[in-house]
């Protein structure tokens, strides 16, 4: 160890005298030895450390008595003995004054000290040290505090390591001077002793005395300082418990408290000392293993050991700089780990202690140096890998309680990072993550290791506690979103819906989530994967639970709730997109983190509302149709178009409800447009079914036919009507409105009913292109939109509109010839004489209702209006003739009667080529045409047809009775039925007897 005695050259014009040289004796320091003295209090660690704000130890309490300068005090005389003590030579005290006044002198003092502890700083190389811990290296730093106390005098900087670690332990010159001599009159009573052969406390005790020190108080602080150091050693934390009936321990004990209320004396040959030291020894020498060489166990014991290490360690900072460890790291290493034998530490202690010192030392100054992070990150993989290697119980619980200590101060921050860490020291983000995962999976192999566990799978562990940050953050994150919307919503209570502060939570989500892809997943992907994609599925789940609330408590659709359901939908969209992106290169392809996203089906929300509102408002029509059409007059002067008024505004509706359909903020106006149209065309449909409701029919008005009787000349035609049968429709809907008596609509109403739906038809058209129109102008509207064109039409109304002027055209016809012109018809035409009742007051009659009907039909149907009364007139005239009854007889010469009254009835629709078209006139008068000639044919023959086509329809023998044949209303010159009419109508004898002999039919009816 000779060359701990080597003298160095010092640099930068110091010589190593000047680091210690004083202008007065150790006795009695002058002036000039104070202001020295004062001048280094300047980087006392107390007072810079105490505006740091640093984290409890995790080392474990010690009695308050022990302050931190009484830890620092003890833990530099073991540094100051141990370094001392490594050499076999004596220690020599040198005095200030000899330092001062001899070269030789200092030459000789140096000779025997430790050559280390006078290395000089300019002489040291770049610390491996820093560099293996990823620190920045820089030079040493002049204080600048040091530059202003000129007041004080010119201060010296420390040119030495021994000279650093002094000014870093805030221990004065004059301290130091008096450490040394101490640790000299040992080493000259004891020589060749190791210092964890001594026990310091006790040792300085016996070596000083109060004439020793210049104030009196400041002896007794020095003398309690080191029993209250004896006391926590030998007894509070002993390196072997003490038993509680130990007589040395309640003796020391005794002695210690004695001693605080009275200071003892002091001196090797003192009584007091004697009893003291016995005791001390006797204490001390207990130990548990088997020792190589004699030593005590006075700062063994934990956490004694370790807070009295964890000082020298603190001393490694430069007092400059707070942040930054000297650049002779190395070297105040070296001579450090000399006081392992004294204080019980061994490389796992120091790499676990080293760890906290420069985590804590990044805490408590203001986390602003992330070379500390970075350095306690490297150190705590040696941690790691020495947690393996042992099973000591104590360093175990030495190990737990740290690593719990820093796993607690990451994960507060790393469970909330979005609060921690923004651009400015997302730089950070990484080593902390880096720490907190450490120290989790060190302490679940440390828990397996004591537990003789299966350890956890590793990956396991990393992957668990990422998982556990990213979600714990960004739920905490969607809180705080969700505690602003909550201010939002109390601020507008006065209003009626807050409800779009979730649409604002949804922008609020999507931007945590960018944030998140860019910011913080790039880091955390590191250790998970997944990372993005974990982010995305828990504000999905946040979010989520928000909507299904709303949704549960929304029951119409209102410009909120589509403003919400679309934003969320949006959302949804983002965080899947982000998902998606982030699972690409996953095993599964991200199908786990997509099964944590069950849709939100805001779209199927919205539909089902959209739905809702469509149901509603049909539902809305539907009432109004039936409300309305029992409130219509059909009053063809309610406008120009002689429509009924309820056509006009159902018209009206349609297209405010197409309006506010396209006008609603939604993205699926193509898929719901057919469920609207399908209900406007039910309510058209429905329309068109109640508006022709209770006008009747052809069969309604078409006359029931009388039985079959001879005819006799002179007998009154007595014409038996059939009665209107009240059908279940109209028992069940009697409120339809009816003008004339027998409880039908006039001929003014059925026209403008008539109207109303030919109206709502040609309209059809006009709705669906508007249709059409509206789905371009929408938003959400797509090419594929207007390629099923079927889905845009409206099928059911046409259809019914059409089939409901048929009826209703039918019904006016046959109204007017069988009801309104029954008297002129019916009971008038050919009665009697056929001679003498004409046709032409029929005629006068029906031309004043085909007047009616043209100034009242629009012309687009009136064609087809007229063509039915023309066929119903048609109607009515064979009846008359084949169905006349008793009262009326044609003979052969009333045939020429006949057909002219026929054709003045044609001329009537054809009106003088104005009318109706002759191949429509000759479509409808086909059946006419074909009776008539039968009234022009003799009897004889006309019984011969009969026979003959009697025999041919049933198919019986001539020599049989002739089967009575049935009326089938299909008038034809070849049927039976028709035949026998035209017979019982011959006004004739031989036809008359034909009837009597072959059905027996009477004269009259009965």
């Amino acid at each position: 160890m000779a060359s701990l005695f080597r003298e160095r050259t010092l640099g930068l014009g110091y010589s190593r005298r000047d680091s210690f040289s004083s202008s007065s004796s150790t006795a009695a320091p002058t002036a000039s030895s104070i202001s020295t003295s004062s001048a280094t209090s300047r980087f006392n660690p107390a007072a810079s450390t105490a505006s740091l704000s640093s984290l409890p130890s995790p080392f474990g309490d010690l009695t308050s008595t022990l302050s931190d300068s009484d830890l620092r005090a003890t833990s530099y005389e073991i540094f100051l003995s141990a370094n001392r003590s490594s050499s076999s030579r004596p220690l020599n005290y040198i005095s200030n004054s000899s330092h001062g006044n001899s070269p030789t002198g200092a030459a000789s003092a140096n000779g025997n000290s430790s050559a280390t502890l006078q290395r000089s700083l300019t002489s040291t190389a770049a610390s491996k040290m820093k560099k293996a811990l990823g620190m920045r290296s820089s030079s040493y730093k002049q204080s600048t505090d040091l530059s202003n106390s000129t007041s004080k005098g010119k201060v010296k900087k420390p040119v030495s390591v021994g000279e650093l670690m002094r000014m870093h332990m805030g221990i004065s010159e004059a301290e130091d001077l008096r450490i040394r001599r101490g640790l000299l009159r040992v080493s000259a009573s004891q020589v060749g002793r190791r210092s964890e052969s001594m026990i310091l406390p006790l040792e300085l005790l016996q070596q000083f005395k109060s004439s020793d020190f210049t104030d009196p108080d400041e002896y007794e602080v020095w003398q309690k300082r080191n029993l209250r150091m004896l006391e926590a050693g030998l007894l509070l934390h002993p390196y072997v418990p003490v038993e509680r009936d130990n007589v040395a321990a309640q003796r020391l004990s005794h002695i210690i408290n004695a001693a605080l209320d009275r200071p003892i004396e002091t001196g090797r040959n003192n009584e007091s000392m004697q009893v003291l030291r016995t005791t001390v020894l006797a204490l001390a020498n207990r130990s548990s293993d088997v020792a190589t060489f004699e030593s005590f166990h006075w700062a063994d014991g934990s956490p004694l050991n370790l807070c009295l290490y964890k000082m020298l360690l603190e001393a490694c900072f430069d007092i400059n700089d707070e942040t930054s460890i000297v650049e002779e790291v190395d070297e105040l290493m070296e001579l450090i780990k000399k006081t392992w034998g004294t204080l019980g530490i061994n490389q796992m202690l120091h790499n676990l202690c080293f760890t906290w010192v420069l985590f804590n030392r990044y805490v408590s100054t203001g986390q602003t140096e992330n070379d500390l992070l970075f350095a306690a990150d490297s150190q705590l993989n040696e941690v790691a890998k020495d947690a393996t290697m042992t099973k000591d119980p104590m360093y175990s619980k030495v190990l737990s309680s740290t690593l719990t200590a820093i796993l607690g101060w990451a994960e507060k921050r790393l469970l909330a990072y979005h609060e921690t860490f923004d651009s400015e020291n997302i730089d950070s983000l990484q080593s902390i993550v880096s720490i907190g995962v450490s120290s989790a999976k060190i302490l679940v192999e440390d828990i397996s290791n004591e537990y003789r566990r299966r350890r956890k799978n590793e990956a396991d562990v990393v992957l668990g506690r990422i998982d556990t940050y990213i979600r714990s953050s960004l739920r905490t994150a969607f809180a705080q979103k969700m505690e602003m919307a909550d201010m939002k919503r109390r601020s507008s209570r006065n209003q009626q819906n807050p409800l779009p502060v979730l649409a604002i939570l949804a922008k609020d989500a999507s931007e945590l989530a960018t944030k998140e892809k860019h910011m913080f997943s790039p880091v955390l992907k590191r250790w998970h994967p997944l990372a993005a994609g974990i982010s995305v599925a828990t504000l999905h789940t946040c979010y989520g639970n928000e909507l299904k609330q709303f949704i549960s408590g929304i029951t119409e659709l209102t410009p909120d709730a589509v403003q919400i359901l679309r934003a969320a939908d949006k959302l949804e969209k983002d965080l899947v997109q982000i998902a998606v992106e982030d699972s690409v290169d996953s095993d599964d392809g991200g199908k786990a983190i997509i099964r944590e996203m069950p849709p939100y089906e805001a779209e199927g929300a919205m539909a089902n509302l959209v739905k809702a509102w469509l149901k509603t408002r049909i539902d809305r029509l539907k009432e109004w149709i039936e409300r309305s059409l029992q409130q219509e007059l059909w009053n063809p002067r309610a406008n120009q178009e002689a429509c009924g008024s309820s056509a006009i505004e159902v018209l009206k509706i349609i297209d405010e409800t197409l309006d506010a359909f396209f006008d609603l903020p939604i993205p699926m106006h193509p898929a719901l447009l057919p469920d609207l149209v399908t209900g406007l065309d039910k309510c058209l449909q429905y329309y068109a079914t109640k508006a022709k409701y209770g006008c009747g029919s052809r069969t309604t008005y078409f006359p029931q036919l009388p039985m079959l009787t001879r005819c006799t000349v002179g007998s009154k035609f007595q014409w038996k009507k059939k009665e209107k049968p009240v059908s279940t429709s109209q028992r069940r809907n009697p409120q339809i409105a009816t003008v004339n008596g027998d409880g039908s609509s006039s001929l003014l109403q059925l026209c403008v009913r008539i109207n109303s739906l030919h109206k709502i038809r040609s309209e059809v058209d006009a709705i669906e292109k508007r249709i059409l129109t509206l789905l371009r102008n929408s938003e959400s509207a797509h090419v594929e939109d207007f390629s099923n064109g079927l889905a845009k039409k409206f099928q059911l109304t046409p259809t019914a509109c059409i089939e409901a002027v048929q009826q209703l055209s039918e019904g006016l016809a046959y109204k007017i010839i069988f009801s309104d012109m029954n008297h002129l018809l019916l009971n008038s035409l050919y009665v009697d004489d056929p001679s003498s009742h004409r046709i032409e007051p029929v005629l006068q009659e029906l031309e004043r209702h085909l007047t009616v009907v043209a100034d009242t039909i629009n012309e687009r149907v009136r064609t087809r209006i007229i063509a039915d009364m023309m066929r119903a007139s048609f109607d009515g005239f064979l009846v008359v003739l084949l169905a006349g009854g008793p009262g009326r007889a044609f003979s052969l010469q009333d045939s020429q009667v006949i057909e002219a009254d026929f054709k003045s009835l044609k001329d009537l629709f054809w009106a003088n080529g104005d009318g109706l078209p002759d191949d429509v006139i000759n479509k409808f008068s086909t059946t006419v045409r074909d009776v008539l000639p039968l009234f022009r044919t003799d009897t004889e023959r006309l019984i011969e047809l009969y026979k003959r086509s009697n025999s041919e329809a049933n198919g019986s023998s001539s020599k049989l009775r002739l089967p009575l044949p049935p009326t089938s209303g299909g008038w034809s010159s070849s049927d039976p039925n028709t035949l026998l009419r035209v017979l019982c109508h011959r006004n004739d004898e031989t036809a008359s007897k034909f009837l009597k002999k072959t059905y027996n039919l009477p004269k009259k009816l009965q």
